[in-house]
């Protein structure tokens, strides 16, 4: 408080003011003094009062006591300057304040006590208050003793005696109070008994300036205002402190303060007296009694601590007796370390479990006896302690056996070897969890570990990268590697799935072989292997580039059987995609951009290396330049139709063509359909570029048609063109032009049409019905297809999506499926043509489940127009036949 601290300075000021002028004999001292006296105590009495209200309640009875004393002492000041001519060698009315003010301040200790439900003043804690009463009453005696004889005046010398009785009840009462408040309270307390004590002082030396002459007065006059001054410094230092600790909990402790003091009043006493009868003072009766009833007391407080000491043994060999017998009885060992952590003693099952005797142990350093890796440990079990939470334990570190091995040991409690005072050493409880840490170990090498090839699993590499990104986060620069094989599957197949195995050990042994032995190398399944390398993108992509020369070679796998050095000759190489770990990003999208970087590679040939800038740099580059030219595709040329035939296994010959577009782009040659029909869609080009495509394609088929082939056309139309409501326009229009009657051309739309609920789509598609065309759904059971739905629209063929017939060969559940769709076609009568037929294997069981209709490679590749008669006229229906029957799964 602030407050307070003015007051501080205050008493301090007016000490050495009133000091100075009693030394220098100023003549208005005598009126200076209780001034300044009055001053202070009524300053100190507000600055009490404003503290105790500060503590509402009980806490702030003491205080509010202790201010009544203070305005006491000022109103006794107040009546001294009332009285003209006085001084401090003199006494009069001003004194009964002050003595009331003494049972008020006694108050004030009585109430700073526990509540009598809690309070414990035990015959200990009075003996020490009498010894230092009957001690202090003593020492005034020798003191005054003389004085007083020599004191004509009987009340002067009744006041010179009776102030140090006052001052001895005080310090007695005092000393009760430090040793009985709780530990809270205690420096309160404390703060109090000087209080007393320098009350004490004011007593004594202002009966000695009242009984001495001459020069001597001013200089006990000084000495009794700053003794006064302390007095009420001491209190306000209480008051603060019990401010300060009014939240703390309450803590019982020995009275070993207040027998230390105790016995340092009585051998000051008794030194008093016996210094006395050295220099030839003979004491008083009353001083004989007292010194013998000091030394009794003495002696009985002695004896009481002698019985305290002989009970405090007992209960320690007690305890201790409980406590090894607790230790021996379980599994964990007991350490007790000094300050310096060297061992002091050890209990348990030493060698059992630590590997090492008990006397190894003595007089060692435990860290000295850890693994290098694991020396922290005493850290983190000294700042869990500190914390005071249980988060750093148990704490686990390898421990040195006698035998060179390594013991798993566990701190699995700690605690200061001396209490509160960590800083005096530590007790640990350790166990030995080597069995345990091996099978942790093992379970978490077989969760984190790839089976075949023993290198780190998926789960294990994003673990690294998550550690790699929280290391970017603290300046550490680290890239991720993703490598791919090519000609992998070659090898499964043609060789077999055993030699793809041992492929892929091979490649896992030269990624460690190139990889430094810090860098994580991973298997993420199948052909794909990733690493996390704490290095900058140069250093990255440098190993990226051994790895793909090292990675690029042939191999010849021996049938079982055959010799070594049989088989087909196999060439294997690798794609690499590199990336930068970079702060603020996650794994999955880190992943993704190497990733992207390596479908970069794949795109442009295999068999390289590319950083995911450079990947995202060339994507949208390309991007952009397509976008740019498809507009004047179709002007410059660059547009092509090729025609992919459809067969029917009933009528044994082909029955139609799909018109598929294709775009000879001039830099970056070849470009997929799944490329630029979404920049057309989203760049708003697909009317355009689906007229060109209708018009060119019935053009070229009514050509086809004319020279006597009775052929179907079927031609794809994006959803967009539909929302366009210009498709029967243009059908109609390209239809008119080429001469095409409508039933020859199939309109195919996709399954995304069944998710746009239009009835506008649905009149579309029911008036292209109504003109003639055949309209188709085209990959179908790719999307999400809506069964209710589908029997509303105008279809009347089903174009089963090539995921459906890929596999069936092998996969019952695959061929079941196929077959409910051919159902549902019959059902709804629909024709189903399944796309996507490359195999022998699935041509026969697609018939085998009633699918008519068939387009695929099998079938015939996509030609150009020009090219489609001879493929059509020249197909050779032997190609349907399926010599041996297959059984429907």
């Amino acid at each position: 408080m602030r407050a307070a601290a003015g007051a501080q300075v205050l008493l301090v000021v007016l000490g050495i003011v009133t000091t100075v002028a009693q030394l220098a004999g100023v003549p208005a001292s005598d009126r200076l003094v209780p001034a300044a006296l009055g001053v202070a105590s009524g300053t100190a009495a507000v600055v009490l009062a404003r503290c105790a209200a500060r503590l509402p309640g009980r806490p702030g009875r003491p205080w509010r006591a202790l201010a009544g004393a203070g305005a006491l002492l000022a109103l006794g000041q107040a009546l001294a300057l009332a009285r003209p001519g006085r001084d401090l060698s003199s006494g009069g009315v001003e004194d009964l304040p002050v003595l009331l003010a003494v049972p008020v301040a006694v108050s004030a200790a009585v109430l700073l006590l526990p509540p009598r439900a809690s309070r414990r003043v035990g015959t200990r804690v009075l003996l020490d208050g009498v010894v230092v009463t009957v001690a202090v009453a003593l020492l005034g005696c020798v003191l005054l003793g003389d004085l007083v004889t020599r004191t004509a005046d009987p009340q002067q010398g009744l006041i010179s005696a009776g102030y140090p009785l006052v001052g001895a009840v005080l310090c007695g009462v005092g000393l009760v109070t430090l040793t009985a408040v709780a530990e809270a309270r205690r420096r309160a307390a404390g703060w109090l008994l000087v209080g007393f004590v320098a009350m004490a002082l004011v007593a004594l030396a202002g009966a000695l300036g009242r009984t001495s002459t001459g020069a001597a007065s001013p200089v006990w006059g000084g000495v009794t205002v700053l003794a006064w001054l302390a007095m009420l410094g001491a209190g306000l230092r209480g008051a603060l402190c019990d401010v300060v600790a009014r939240e703390e909990p309450g803590r019982r402790a020995l009275p070993l303060r207040g027998g230390v003091l105790a016995h340092g009043a009585a051998t000051a006493a008794l030194l008093a007296v016996t210094g006395g009868a050295v220099t030839g003072r003979s004491p008083s009766a009353g001083e004989a009694v007292a010194a013998a009833v000091l030394v009794v007391l003495t002696s009985a407080r002695t004896l009481s601590w002698a019985v305290d000491a002989a009970a405090l043994t007992r209960r320690l060999e007690r305890t201790e007796g409980w406590f090894r017998a607790l230790v021996h009885s379980g599994d964990a060992v007991t350490l007790v370390l000094d300050a310096g952590g060297r061992v002091t003693s050890a209990s348990g099952p030493v060698a059992d479990r630590l590997g090492r005797a008990e006397a190894d142990l003595l007089g060692a350093v435990l860290v000295d006896l850890l693994h290098p890796e694991d020396r922290d440990l005493l850290d983190r079990v000294g700042a869990a302690l500190r914390d005071g939470t249980p988060d750093g334990l148990p704490a686990t570190g390898r421990l040195h056996a006698t035998d060179g091995t390594w013991r798993d040991v566990e701190v699995s409690g700690a605690a200061p070897a001396a209490g509160r005072r960590a800083g005096d050493g530590l007790v640990l409880h350790l166990r030995d969890v080597t069995e345990r840490r091996a099978g942790h170990r093992e379970l978490e090498r077989l969760a984190y570990t790839d089976s075949l090839t023993g290198l780190p699993n998926r789960a294990r590499f994003m673990a690294a990268l998550d550690d790699a990104l929280a290391g970017a986060a603290r300046g550490r620069r680290s890239c991720v590697l993703l490598v791919d094989l090519d000609g992998f599957k070659a090898v499964n197949d043609v060789a077999g799935h055993d030699a793809g195995d041992r492929l892929l050990c091979e490649v896992a042994d030269s990624l460690r072989a190139e990889a430094r032995s810090g860098d994580l190398v991973a298997r993420l399944g199948g052909d794909e292997f990733a690493l996390v390398v704490d290095a900058a993108p140069d250093e990255a992509l440098a190993l990226a580039e051994r790895l793909v020369t090292r990675l690029d070679r042939t191999h010849r796998y021996a049938a079982p059987g055959d010799p070594e050095g049989a088989g087909p000759v196999l060439r294997t190489s690798a794609s690499v995609g590199v990336t930068e770990v970079v702060p603020g990003a996650d794994a999955s999208a880190t992943v993704r951009e190497a990733d992207l970087a390596l479908r970069t590679v794949k795109a442009q040939g295999k068999n390289g290396v590319r950083a995911s800038g450079e990947a995202l740099v060339e994507e949208s580059a390309r991007r952009s330049r397509l976008a740019r030219d498809l507009p004047g595709a179709i002007a410059r040329g660059q547009l092509r139709l090729v025609h992919q035939p459809v067969a029917g296994t009933a009528e044994r010959r082909i029955l139609g063509v799909e018109a598929l577009v294709r775009w000879d782009h001039p830099v970056h040659g070849p470009v997929s359909p799944e490329e630029f029909i979404g920049l057309a869609e989203d760049d708003g080009l697909i009317v355009p570029l689906q007229r060109w495509v209708l018009e060119t394609a019935t053009a070229e088929h009514a050509r086809l048609v004319a020279g006597g082939r009775d052929l179907k056309l079927g031609v794809n139309i994006s959803v967009r063109h539909l929302q366009a409501r210009c498709l029967v326009e243009d059908v109609t229009r390209a239809l008119e032009r080429s001469g095409l009657p409508a039933r020859m051309l199939m309109i195919e739309v996709t399954e995304s049409v069944l998710m746009d609920d239009d009835e506008r789509l649905v009149a579309e598609l029911a008036e292209l019905s109504a003109l003639g065309c055949i309209v188709s759904l085209d990959d179908f059971g790719k999307g999400y297809s809506s069964l209710a739905y589908l029997a509303r629209l105008p279809v009347q063929v089903l174009k089963m999506d090539r995921g459906f017939v890929s596999g069936i060969d092998t996969d019952p559940r695959g061929a079941a499926l196929v077959g409910s769709v051919v159902d549902l076609g019959r059902t709804l009568g629909m024709d189903v043509v399944a796309e996507g037929v490359e195999t022998p294997e699935q041509m026969a069981l697609l018939t085998a489940l009633g699918c008519r209709f068939l387009q695929g490679w099998l079938i015939g590749r996509p030609v150009p127009a020009d090219e489609l008669a001879a493929v059509v006229d020249g197909f050779d229906a032997a190609r349907l036949e399926v010599p041996v029957p297959v059984a429907v799964p």
